[in-house]
C-alpha cells in the first residue's frame, strides 16, 4: 500500500527494505512517512547524490575525519570504528565549511550503505544496517562550546534524522568523559526515540561494553587495541593502517573564510541600530527555484530569518526561524526550496541592538535546481512551520 502512495516517485533501487525504514521510522504512520520519505527525496537530488562520487571533497576531510570499516556483526552488518579522540573539530571548522563538512558525511553513508547492500545479499536484510563504535577517551569537549562547533553538530543530527532512518543497528560510546552527559543530553533532542534506544554509553574506565559487543561482533575482525584479535600489517593493535586515523590539522590546511575567492555578486551593507534588512523574492508559477545565501558579519552577529507569504491564500509561513547567527566566525550558507506563486522575504534583524550598527558581506539569490553548484551547499532542513498571520 506505501508502495503504490509513493509510486510516483520510487526507482527501481527502491526495493520493500527500503520503504519499511521509513515506515519505522514514523511509527507505521504511512501519511508521516510518506511526508519524510519526499522531503529526502527531494533533499538528495539538491545534494545531487547520484553523482557524489565525482565530488573531489577538500583533502582535510579525506585524510583528517577518523573512521575505518572494520569487520562485521554476526547477520553481516558492517562495523563503522571511530576514534573520536583524534577529532580536531576547530580545526576541521577552519579548513572547510559546515556544509563541506555534512557533504562528506553523506557520501560516506552512501558508501557505507552500499557495503551493507552488498552484505545482505549474502546475509539477508538485517545486514543492511550498521553498528557503530565511538572511543571518547581524552576528547576536548570544550571544542564543542565554540558556537561554530555545536552549530554543526546540531544540524548534522537533525540530517542523519531526516534521510537515514533506521540505518544504525548498534551504537557503542566508551569512555565517555564527565561532561559528555551534558552534551549527549542536548544532542538526544533531536534524535528519534528509536534512535537513542541503540545507543549505549560507557564511562572512561568501564569494560563492559565488550561483553555486549563481542556477543554479535567477531572478534576476529576487530581491532586488538578494544579487545578484539585483528592486528594491521605492521602489527599495530590500533590498526592505524586500515583506517583513517585523523589528529590534529595543520595550519597549512585552513583556509579564511572571510576572504575567499567568489564568483558570487556579494553586497556590501550597513544594518543600522535598532533596525531590519529585508530582502524580498518572488517565485513565479510556473519557476522551480531554490533561494539560496551565503553572508559574513564584520566582528558582531546578528539575527537572520526566512519567511513567506502565499500570494493566492495570504498565508505566512516561517521558513527558517529568526535567530542568532555567529556568521562573524564562520560563513552563514544555507538554501531552502521554494514554491511558487510565494514571495519571500529574507530577514536581517539588527532591532535588539541600540548601541551598534552591523556591517554585512551577503549574497542571496533564487537560482535553479540545475545550477552549477548547487551541489555544494547542504543546509540543515527544518520542518517549515506555519506562523501567525499578521
Amino acid at each position: 500500500q506505501f508502495r503504490k502512495q509513493m509510486d510516483d516517485a520510487l526507482v527501481g533501487t527502491h526495493d520493500d527494505y527500503f520503504l519499511v525504514r521509513w515506515l519505522r521510522a514514523r511509527k507505521w504512520n504511512m501519511d508521516a512517512a510518506e511526508k519524510m520519505l519526499r522531503a529526502s527525496l527531494k533533499t538528495r537530488a539538491m545534494w545531487n547524490v547520484d553523482n557524489i562520487e565525482k565530488w573531489d571533497p577538500p583533502k582535510a576531510l579525506q585524510e583528517y575525519l577518523p573512521y575505518g570499516l572494520l569487520g562485521y556483526d554476526n547477520e553481516g552488518s558492517p562495523v563503522l570504528v571511530c576514534p573520536f579522540y583524534n577529532f580536531d573539530m576547530w580545526g576541521m571548522m577552519h579548513c572547510v565549511t559546515r556544509f563541506e563538512f555534512q557533504k562528506y558525511l553523506v557520501l560516506l553513508l552512501e558508501r557505507f550503505m552500499k557495503v551493507a547492500y552488498d552484505q545482505s545479499l549474502k546475509h539477508g536484510w538485517r545486514a543492511r544496517q550498521l553498528v557503530v563504535f565511538f572511543d571518547m577517551q581524552d576528547v576536548n569537549l570544550k571544542q564543542y562550546a565554540w558556537r561554530p562547533a555545536a552549530e554543526c553538530v546540531i544540524s548534522t543530527v537533525k540530517q542523519y534524522e531526516a534521510n537515514f532512518p533506521e540505518l544504525l543497528k548498534m551504537c557503542y560510546i566508551i569512555n565517555a568523559p564527565k561532561l559528555f552527559s551534558v552534551a549527549f543530553n542536548i544532542v538526544k533532542k533531536f534524535l528519534d526515540e528509536n534512535t537513542t534506544s541503540k545507543i549505549v554509553i560507557y564511562k572512561t574506565g568501564v569494560d563492559r561494553w565488550q561483553q555486549q559487543l563481542f556477543s554479535h561482533v567477531d572478534r576476529k575482525g576487530f581491532p586488538k587495541a578494544w579487545g578484539g584479535e585483528l592486528v594491521d600489517k605492521l602489527g599495530d593493535p590500533q590498526c592505524k593502517s586500515l583506517m583513517i586515523w585523523g589528529g590534529k590539522l595543520p595550519e597549512e590546511l585552513y583556509i579564511d573564510q572571510s576572504n575567499q575567492q567568489s564568483d558570487k555578486d556579494f553586497t556590501d551593507a550597513q544594518v543600522p541600530k535598532g533596525e531590519k534588512l529585508k530582502l524580498h523574492f518572488k517565485v513565479a508559477q510556473d519557476e522551480q527555484k531554490i533561494l539560496s545565501w551565503e553572508f559574513r558579519t564584520i566582528d558582531y552577529d546578528i539575527k537572520f530569518g526566512i519567511y513567506s507569504v502565499d500570494e493566492l491564500s495570504g498565508e505566512k509561513r516561517s521558513e527558517v526561524p529568526l535567530g542568532t547567527v555567529y556568521s562573524n566566525e564562520m560563513d552563514e550558507i544555507g538554501y531552502i526550496s521554494t514554491r511558487p506563486n510565494t514571495i519571500y522575504t529574507v530577514v536581517f534583524d539588527n532591532s535588539a541592538s541600540y548601541l551598534r550598527s552591523k556591517k554585512i558581506r551577503y549574497w542571496v539569490e533564487l537560482i535553479s535546481e540545475e545550477e552549477e553548484g548547487i551541489t555544494e551547499l547542504t543546509n540543515q532542513m527544518d520542518h517549515t512551520q506555519i506562523a501567525e498571520k499578521e
